[in-house]
């Protein structure tokens, strides 16, 4: 706004610092809280990256060290290779659930798009392990088929075995993303192009998927950054020829003044740039506007009963595959001993009473974590909601693309930023190294998921009409009471959503907090099933506290829905309020 800086006169005399006002204010400390905990840090990294450690100068000399070393050149190219894979494999799988549920008249179409949303739930590499047992080179589904055909499929052999997880865990971007393009195509493109002529997959190919493709990309980018940026399926699936799992061996291993790890850290930030700049770069020039608001979506037709079979069949082999994962996580949870077979032993409850006995610091931690991240994620998200579409802040743009800039941060990268940044800086009241301190890792975790509930308030006040604020205000109500009493209530359903988002995400973030751990007794659930699932004996208790982390961001997510739904049928019933 205008008279955001405005130099006060007390007593006649011009004062050398400007009287902020209280949205200038509130920019001025989020911009320094990201300053501090995301840009510096990561910028950092990459200055080390650069940083000849026995002269002190800059140099190119690191990178070409890297480039000259045969383990990291394949590193490089396994990485790469395996998002784009990934990617590749996630879009096979997700393509076929959007479309038939969003072009076809199906029941529990609903059903079907919730299911596919469930391995987002899991940490990917407790799907890992329960993976390798079943479809590894002694799982379940090769013994059957060696017995019955005599042969095995390497599925999980090297980074096949990472692709087929990632690509299983991630595919819900593409699903989400790529179901709300379909439904807001509009459907006079699909009419038209059938007066034309064009019909099935060439009006597929030509038409519906073109006009989809924002959302495709948007899902198929954040597919590519999260299999980029992921360092647990790798860890535990003994592949550690890729970037993250040699960044975070470098610094654990060699030390925190290795520049290989901020090499590898500095390439890994800028190809997750790359990914986003090249989805906006291949939308950049085309056109895919609608000519109706909302699109009114695909024409939904009946399928005959051949079609019927037909697509049943389809979700329902896509639906066995995705769900494994979680599946297999059961039977490791319950079962006794699991080897060279294709089922358990036997079944017990002895992993969850060793789980409740010996490990519920790891379940409240997360929650203490996860929670508290979650709401410095909304109120930031909020305000800087708030700064970009409703003042008129110089520089207000800058809080949006800074809070979004986490989503090119891999986790590791910014523990390792966390890492050389505040080593050495010692806490007050004998609270020790900050580095070590588990307050960062709440830090660490509210930024890293950040970027999630300011599209979520973004979202929720871009419904809130600017005339009930200014009637607010007409009646004589301050800024501040407008906010809270007229805003913020408005936009408790996104608020919400974002919280549950934010709060879902990082209970099961393992890339950052597995840097920032200083001891056992700080270890978040996510570290703790890492811990757990390095030896055999202790994969099952590891599979109980998967179970449990499955269960608390599902049943989180469930009530979170319940109570939108309840907001947004609030918001219909009320007239004036919903534009």
């Amino acid at each position: 706004m205008s008279d955001s800086f405005q130099p006060t006169r007390p007593s006649g005399r011009f004062t050398l610092f400007p009287r902020l006002s209280g949205v200038a204010l509130t920019g001025l400390l989020i911009a320094i809280f990201l300053m501090a905990f995301l840009i510096l840090p990561v910028m950092q990294v990459i200055y080390v990256a650069f940083l000849d450690a026995r002269t002190g100068a800059l140099t190119l000399q690191n990178f070409q060290d890297f480039f000259n070393t045969n383990l990291f050149r394949e590193s490089f190219v396994n990485s790469f290779y395996v998002s784009a894979m990934s990617v590749v494999f996630a879009t096979i799988i997700a393509l076929p659930l959007a479309y038939i549920t969003t072009r076809f008249t199906f029941a529990g179409a609903a059903v079907i798009q919730s299911l596919g949303f469930i391995p987002l739930i899991m940490p990917p590499f407790v799907g890992a392990v329960a993976m390798t047992l079943l479809f590894g080179r002694n799982g379940s589904l090769n013994l059957l088929l060696d017995q019955y055909f005599g042969f095995k499929i390497p599925f999980m052999e090297g980074l096949n075995g990472v692709i087929f997880v990632q690509s299983l865990h991630y595919f819900p971007f593409i699903l989400i993303n790529l179901s709300a393009s379909l439904r807001n195509i509009d459907r006079s493109m699909e009419e038209a192009a059938q007066n034309l002529g064009s019909s099935g997959l060439r009006m597929f190919r030509r038409i519906v998927f073109p006009l989809a493709m924002p959302g495709y990309l948007a899902g198929a980018a954040l597919v590519f950054i999260k299999v980029f940026d992921d360092l647990g399926t790798p860890l535990l699936l003994n592949v550690n020829n890729m970037l993250a799992p040699q960044a975070y061996l470098r610094i654990t291993g060699v030390g925190i003044n290795d520049p290989m790890g901020y090499v590898i850290s500095f390439i890994l930030v800028a190809f997750s740039v790359f990914a986003l700049w090249v989805s906006l770069l291949f939308m950049r020039g085309k056109d895919y506007a609608t000519v109706q608001k909302g699109g009114g979506g695909l024409a939904k037709r009946d399928l005959s009963q051949r079609e019927k079979v037909l697509a049943w069949g389809v979700i329902l082999f896509i639906l066995a595959l995705v769900l494994s994962p979680h599946f297999g996580l059961l039977l490791l949870a319950f079962g006794t001993i699991w080897s060279f077979s294709p089922l358990p032993d036997g079944f017990t409850l002895q992993h969850f009473g060793t789980v409740f006995t010996q490990s519920s610091q790891y379940i409240w931690n997360t929650i203490i974590y996860a929670g508290s991240a979650a709401v410095i994620d909304v109120i930031l998200g909020t305000a800087i909601a708030y700064i970009v579409l409703r003042s008129g802040l110089i520089g207000r743009k800058w809080l949006d693309y800074m809070a979004t800039a986490a989503l090119a941060v891999p986790g590791v990268v910014l523990g390792i930023g966390y890492l050389r940044m505040f080593h050495g800086v010692e806490l007050p009241f004998g609270l020790g190294q900050m580095s070590s301190f588990w307050g960062l890792i709440i830090v660490a975790l509210a930024v890293r998921r950040l970027p999630y509930a300011l599209r979520a308030c973004m979202a929720a006040l871009q419904q809130v009409a600017l005339s009930l604020e200014e009637a607010a205000e007409s009646l004589g109500a301050t800024k501040s009471s407008t906010i809270r009493r007229i805003v913020v209530p408005l936009m408790t359903g996104g608020i919400l959503a974002g919280f549950v988002t934010s709060f879902a995400t990082a209970a099961v973030e393992l890339s950052a907090t597995i840097m920032l751990v200083g001891r056992s007794s700080d270890a978040p659930l996510a570290y703790g099933i890492y811990l757990f699932m390095q030896s055999p004996s202790g994969r099952g208790a590891g599979a109980a506290l998967g179970i449990l982390a499955v269960v608390i961001v599902a049943l989180g997510t469930y009530l979170s829905q319940r109570i939108i739904e309840k907001d947004r049928n609030r918001r219909a019933a009320a007239p004036g309020t919903d534009h």
